[in-house]
């Protein structure tokens, strides 16, 4: 099955194309260039548009206006190649990406997107439970490395890979295709414009 795989739901967007278990192509960049990454990787590819069979994107939890772009992009294209989508955690990707560690996203306002028990929650960061030697990865390990490494935690280099959500992980955990419009994000808490509405 030739999927394309994007996330945006943090500060890196990620786009791969993958068919079965192989990679035919994979890019990094900002959320806005999403559709760019997209015609690049599929022309490096030789392929069209029309030879896409599904498409995995990027559900969170993460940045709202990125979670955002990456599901009206995936609906969009689902909607105008007749093709299915199927929803992948950011987190998961992360943790695929870096078997056994705990992934970390950066949620702002001095809380953290992780999982607890396999399930996504958001925290503040100095209630994150740290399991001494054990790995922590994604944007939110970065930014908390100081707290993370001082209970004992390891941290990889602020430039490894890890710590990004690559898309060619959501094309391999994706499962249940099925309409864009049934794809749902995980936001884990109400947007800074909502709660600014509500003062």
């Amino acid at each position: 099955m030739l999927i394309l795989a994007l996330d945006t739901a943090t500060d890196v967007a990620t786009v791969a194309l993958a068919r079965d278990d192989e990679v035919l192509g994979e890019r990094a960049s900002r959320a806005v260039r999403v559709l760019e990454d997209v015609e690049v990787l599929m022309g490096e590819a030789d392929l069209r548009a029309a030879d896409l069979e599904g498409i995995a994107v990027g559900t969170g939890p993460g940045s709202y206006t990125g979670l955002r772009m990456g599901l009206i992009t995936a609906r969009t294209l689902a909607i105008s190649l007749g093709v299915p989508v199927a929803g992948v955690s950011t987190l998961d990707a992360l943790a695929a990406g870096a078997p056994g560690a705990t992934p970390v996203v950066d949620a702002k306002r001095r809380e953290v997107f992780t999982l607890v028990e396999s399930e996504p929650h958001c925290l503040a960061a100095a209630d994150l439970e740290v399991e001494p030697g054990r790995a922590y990865v994604g944007d939110g390990a970065v930014r908390y490395r100081d707290l993370i490494e001082e209970r004992g935690g390891v941290v990889p280099p602020d430039d490894a890979g890890e710590h990004v959500p690559w898309a060619r992980h959501h094309a391999r955990l994706a499962r249940d295709f099925g309409p864009g419009e049934a794809t749902d994000p995980i936001y884990l808490r109400a947007p800074d414009a909502e709660r600014a509405l509500r003062r």
